[in-house]
């Protein structure tokens, strides 16, 4: 019995929905104005274990395009580049993604979760408690954990996550009373 065969990356791209083809550059050239996690796509989810469809490359651009986006802002562009897809389609490709590395999922406390590409790096971020608004935050240490416990209580721990709270610049006081 003869094992499956993976399609070639050229036939794999002509399968794709022509939106795809273009928003990750998939029409035979590797240069234009796409992101690096964007150019190459298909492989990287090859290096992760995962199928190369359709569904998935249309969620990593939405994601790469919108950073920090909400589910729902990423079910918008789905169906803006592929057309119809559902909302659990999306769901299921962005825990996927998440649970790979090729996406970080945000939690921020009281907020919708949100999906960024920028993995592994230790950043961390800021939210206006106003508008919500959130920004990448580099990391003041650099490597992880960027905080050290005062006591682990015996755990391993490799990771702290930062979460800085206050107003973006278009809600502070600051600029509202200057700009009235």
């Amino acid at each position: 019995m003869r094992a499956p065969t993976q399609p070639s990356d050229a036939a794999a791209r002509s399968s794709f929905h022509p939106g795809i083809r273009a928003r990750f550059g998939l029409n035979g050239s590797k240069s234009g104005p796409n992101l690096s996690l964007m150019s190459d796509a298909p492989t990287l989810l090859r290096q992760h274990g995962l199928q190369v469809t359709p569904q998935r490359l249309a969620v990593l651009a939405a994601v790469q395009g919108s950073p920090h986006a909400t589910a729902d802002i990423v079910v918008h562009d789905v169906r803006h580049t592929i057309g119809s897809i559902s909302r659990q389609s999306v769901y299921d490709s962005l825990a996927v993604l998440a649970q790979t590395g090729l996406l970080r999922r945000i939690q921020p406390a009281g907020s919708a979760t949100r999906y960024e590409t920028r993995t592994g790096d230790n950043h961390h971020h800021v939210v206006c408690r106003t508008c919500g608004d959130l920004a990448d935050v580099d990391c003041a240490v650099g490597d992880a954990p960027c905080l050290t416990a005062a006591n682990d209580e015996g755990f391993v721990i490799d990771e702290a996550e930062v979460v800085y709270w206050g107003q973006c610049p278009t809600c502070s006081p600051e600029h509202t009373t200057s700009h009235t």
